[in-house]
C-alpha cells in the first residue's frame, strides 16, 4: 500500500487543527467533527492544549485516500513550539500550509514557508476561513505572491466570501491566468509547446503535477474547515499532486525518531519514520550517534485513523516503537540516513524553575529530565550546590506549558524566576597556560599545557595537538579533550564558549609504578583523574590571559504597521534597545526592520498592539550574538567546582594537600 506522510503547518489560529478534523471526517475516519473551542479534537490530547485551544505537541493520525494511507501530522503553530515543527520536517513527504483568508500571510507563515522551500518539501497552500467576515480572495493571493512565493497556481475561485454560503469553485488550475508563466519557467518542453501553439490541458496538468512534486510550484486551494467548503478539492489535490513515500522494504533498515513520549506505565515510546528496510518486533537494532543497541519489544503502525499493533513496519511508514529505553529524538535507527539537522535557531532565553513548598526537588529533577527527553532543543542546567534547575526557552508561553504539564502529569507545583537571555562568551585574544607534573602548586600527576585562540562564530570547538600522540597513553589525551569541552560550557562569566581552537602544547605523566610485592600505587602513577583534575585549572588560566567578552542574543525583527503610527513606534523601539536598520512605506503601511535584544522581544510583542491600534504585525527570528555594550556585564552562576578559585577548586576536587 502506498503511504503519504503529510505535515499540516500554519501560523497559530489559522485553523490548522480544525482542518485536520474536517479531513478526518471527510475521509470517513470520524463520525463527528471535534472542536478546538470544546477541547475534543483528535490531535490536541494534552490537557493544556484543550484548555488553551492551541497545539503544543505534534500528533499523528491517518486516513485512507484513493488507495493511499495518509499519515497526517498536526504541528504547533505558536512560535514558542517551533522545536516540535522542526522534528516533523525531516519525515514529511509533503505539506499543507494553512493561511487565514481574514488575516492573510502572518509572521509564522513566512518563517514556515521559507523553511519548506529551502528543504524542497512539496507544499500545497490552503487558504482557510473563507466563510468568516473579512475573508479575502484576490488580496490574499497577491499577499502570497508578494510575501511567500510568486510560484503559485490558484486551483479555483471563491464565491460569496465572508458568508456561511462561501464556496470554492474548482477552476482551470494550470490553465488559470498567469499559471502558464509560472509553469514554463521550469519546464522547457511546455515552453516549446507554448511557442509552437501546441499547449493542451493534459500538458499543463502533467507539468503542474511534476513541478508540485519537485517543490517548484505551489497550488493554492481556498475553503473553510468550519463548513467543509473546498475540503474535497483539497483532498483531491493531496492525493493527486503530492508524492507518495519512497523506500525499499527489502533494503537495509534505516529510520529516524522524530518524537518520544511516555506511556501510562512510564515506558518510553518512540515515533519513527522508516526510510528503508523492514523493522520487526523482537529485532535488535542500533540507534543514536554512539551506536547503542536495543530490542524492539512491540510495534504499532498508523492506518485508518489510529495505530494498531503489528509484527513489522516497512519503509515509508510511521510507527510507534517500544523497548528502546535510551532512544532520543533525532536518533537514527539502523543505518544513518543523514545527520539530524536543526532547521530553526536554538532557544535564546532561560529561567530557573522554583519548586513549591510541597514539591520535592528530587521529584522535580526527574520530571524535568523526562520532559527534556521529549524536546532536544529545550536544555536543562542543574546546579547541585544551589539545588536549582534552569530550563532554556523560546518564549513565555512555554513557561505556562511546563508549569501546567508538571502539575497535570506529575502533581508538582512550580513557579519561575524572571526570564533572562542565554548569552555566550567569545575570546578576545590568544592565551596560553601550563601546569607541570607535581611541580609548584600542581598536586596532580599530570603535565598539561593549553593554548586558546578565537574561532569564527558557528565553527564550534576544535581540539588540536602540538605534542606527539605517542608521548603518553591515548586515554590521557582523551581525558584532556573531554574535560576541555566540558569546561568550555562555563567561561569566565559562566556562559558557554561555543567557538574556539584549543591546542595542547605540553603533555607528561608518571608511568605506572608499584612497590615490591605490592599492587599498583596510584600515588606514584598518573591516572585519568589527574588529567581531568588539572585541565580546568590550565584552561581557565589560558582563558584569563586571552580574555573573553559576553555576547547577548539579538533577534532580527520586522514590524508592519499603519504608516501614521511610525511616530510612536520609533521611540518605543528605541526604549526597548531595538535598532531599526531599514524603514520603508508601502501605500498606507510602514515596514520597519532591524535588531532587538532577545530579552526584549516579549515586551515588544505585548506593546505592539497598543502602539498600532491592534493592526501591527511582528515577525522575529534569531539573528546573531552581539557584544553586551550597555549596563552591567551579565554573569551566570557556576555549577562546577569553580576552577576560577584555585583553593576552592582543589578542596572540592582532591583531598591531596597543595596549592
Amino acid at each position: 500500500m502506498h503511504v503519504l506522510n503529510l505535515g499540516i503547518l500554519a501560523h497559530v489560529d489559522a485553523g490548522k487543527t480544525s482542518l485536520t478534523e474536517r479531513l478526518l471526517h471527510s475521509a470517513g475516519v470520524i463520525d463527528e467533527i471535534g472542536s478546538v473551542d470544546d477541547g475534543n479534537t483528535r490531535t490536541d490530547t494534552l490537557a493544556m492544549e484543550r484548555r488553551r485551544g492551541i497545539t503544543i505537541k505534534s500528533a499523528v493520525v491517518s486516513f485512507p485516500l484513493d488507495g493511499v494511507t495518509v499519515n497526517l501530522i498536526d504541528t504547533p503553530g505558536h512560535p514558542d513550539f517551533i522545536a516540535e515543527v522542526e522534528r516533523v520536517l525531516g519525515v514529511m513527504d509533503g505539506a499543507v500550509l494553512v493561511i487565514s483568508a481574514v488575516e492573510g500571510v502572518q509572521a509564522q507563515t513566512r518563517v514556515l514557508m521559507r523553511t519548506l522551500r529551502r528543504l524542497r518539501i512539496p507544499t500545497l497552500l490552503f487558504v482557510n476561513k473563507i466563510d468568516r467576515g473579512g475573508a479575502r480572495h484576490a488580496e490574499v493571493l497577491r499577499e502570497i505572491a508578494a510575501r511567500l512565493t510568486p510560484a503559485i497556481v490558484p486551483m479555483g475561485t471563491v464565491t460569496g466570501p465572508g458568508t456561511r454560503a462561501a464556496r470554492f469553485t474548482p477552476g482551470p488550475g494550470a490553465g488559470a491566468p498567469g499559471a502558464l508563466d509560472v509553469l514554463t519557467e521550469h519546464d522547457d518542453a511546455l515552453l516549446a509547446a507554448y511557442v509552437g501553439d501546441r499547449v493542451t490541458d493534459v500538458l499543463l496538468h502533467r507539468s503542474l503535477v511534476a513541478q508540485t512534486r519537485q517543490a517548484l510550484v505551489h497550488p493554492v486551494h481556498f475553503g473553510s474547515a468550519a463548513t467543509g467548503a473546498g475540503v474535497a478539492e483539497l483532498l483531491s489535490g493531496i492525493g493527486e499532486l503530492l508524492p507518495a513515500a519512497e523506500g525499499d522494504a527489502d533494503g537495509p533498515v534505516s529510520g529516524t525518531v522524530f518524537k518520544v513520549e511516555r506511556g501510562p506505565a512510564g515506558e518510553k515510546i518512540a515515533y519513527a519514520r522508516m526510510f528503508s528496510g523492514t523493522l520487526r518486533a523482537r529485532d535488535r537494532i542500533p540507534f543514536g550517534a554512539d551506536g547503542a543497541e536495543g530490542r524492539v519489544t512491540a510495534i504499532s503502525v498508523f492506518g485508518h485513523g489510529t495505530d494498531t499493533r503489528a509484527e513489522a513496519v516497512t519503509a515509508g511508514r510511521i510507527a510507534r516503537l517500544w523497548g528502546l529505553g535510551d532512544v532520543r529524538i533525532g536518533d537514527a535507527l539502523g543505518e544513518p540516513r543523514k545527520a539530524y539537522e536543526h532547521f530553526f535557531a536554538p532557544p535564546t532565553l532561560e529561567t530557573v524553575v522554583v519548586p513549591g513548598p510541597d514539591t520535592h526537588p528530587g521529584a522535580l529533577h526527574l520530571a524535568l529530565t523526562q520532559l527534556a527527553e521529549q524536546d532536544p532543543l529545550i536544555g536543562l542546567r542543574h546546579d547541585a550546590r544551589r539545588r536549582e534547575t534552569s530550563v532554556s526557552l523560546y518564549g513565555e508561553v512555554q513557561k505556562e506549558v511546563i508549569q501546567a504539564t508538571l502539575a497535570d502529569e506529575y502533581g508538582l507545583d512550580v513557579t519561575f524566576r524572571e526570564t533572562t537571555p542565554l548569552c555566550v562568551e567569545r575570546l578576545v585574544g590568544t592565551g596560553h597556560a601550563v601546569e607541570f607534573n607535581k611541580q609548584g602548586p600542581n598536586p596532580f600527576l599530570a603535565t598539561v599545557g593549553l593554548r586558546v585562540e578565537p574561532a569564527p562564530p558557528g565553527s564550534g570547538v576544535t581540539f588540536r595537538l602540538e605534542v606527539e600522540l605517542g608521548s603518553m597513553p591515548y586515554a590521557f589525551f582523551k581525558a584532556v579533550e573531554d574535560t576541555v569541552r566540558e569546561t568550555l560550557d562555563q567561561g569566565l562569566y559562566g556562559w558557554r564558549i561555543p567557538d574556539c581552537v584549543v591546542t595542547m602544547t605540553h603533555s607528561g605523566y608518571s608511568p605506572r609504578q608499584s612497590h615490591a610485592h605490592q599492587g599498583f600505587d596510584k600515588s606514584m602513577s598518573s591516572t585519568g583523574a589527574d588529567f581531568r583534575g588539572v585541565t580546568p585549572l590550565v584552561l581557565v588560566e589560558a582563558l584569563r590571559r586571552a580574555g573573553t567578552r559576553v555576547h547577548e542574543p539579538l533577534h532580527r525583527f520586522r514590524v508592519e504597521a499603519p504608516a501614521d503610527t511610525l511616530g510612536v513606534l520609533l521611540p518605543a523601539l528605541a526604549g526597548l534597545g531595538a535598532v531599526p536598520e531599514a524603514t520603508r512605506t508601502r501605500d498606507d503601511l510602514c515596514v520597519l526592520e532591524g535588531t532587538v535584544p532577545a530579552a526584549r522581544v516579549h515586551a515588544l510583542e505585548q506593546r505592539l498592539p497598543g502602539l498600532t491600534r491592534g493592526e501591527g504585525e511582528l515577525e522575529t527570528s534569531f539573528a546573531r550574538h552581539a557584544p553586551v555594550t550597555h549596563g552591567t556585564v551579565p554573569e551566570r552562576p557556576r555549577t562546577d567546582h569553580n576552577p576560577l578559585n584555585r583553593k576552592e577548586y582543589l578542596l572540592n576536587v582532591t583531598r591531596r594537600a597543595g596549592g
